[in-house]
């Protein structure tokens, strides 16, 4: 197996396991959340592209995981382009 394929299952692995913690999440909001503790993609344009998804859809479900209380942060938003730059939120 290549080193990109042994990546690819390792990501998909780690979606499922987030999903079986906590099954309110969607396959889309899972990846994001390891895309952004794997540092894979922390922008939503960037993570639409990589993943081959709709930057709408993207955006939508980062909006779910940003809410109070949520797992993810915005960190910056670029009105012209629309990307939205994301991180793990951090607890105190």
């Amino acid at each position: 197996m290549s080193g990109e394929a042994e990546a690819a299952d390792r990501f998909l692995s780690r979606v499922a396991e987030r999903q079986a913690r906590d099954p309110a999440l969607s396959g889309l909001q899972a990846g994001l959340l390891v895309a952004a503790e794997e540092g894979i993609a922390t922008d939503s344009r960037s993570f639409a592209r990589i993943f081959d998804v709709a930057h709408a859809l993207v955006l939508r479900e980062l909006n779910d995981l940003t809410e109070p209380g949520g797992p993810l942060e915005i960190i910056r938003r670029d009105a012209r382009t629309m990307r939205v730059h994301y991180a793990i939120r951090k607890t105190e």
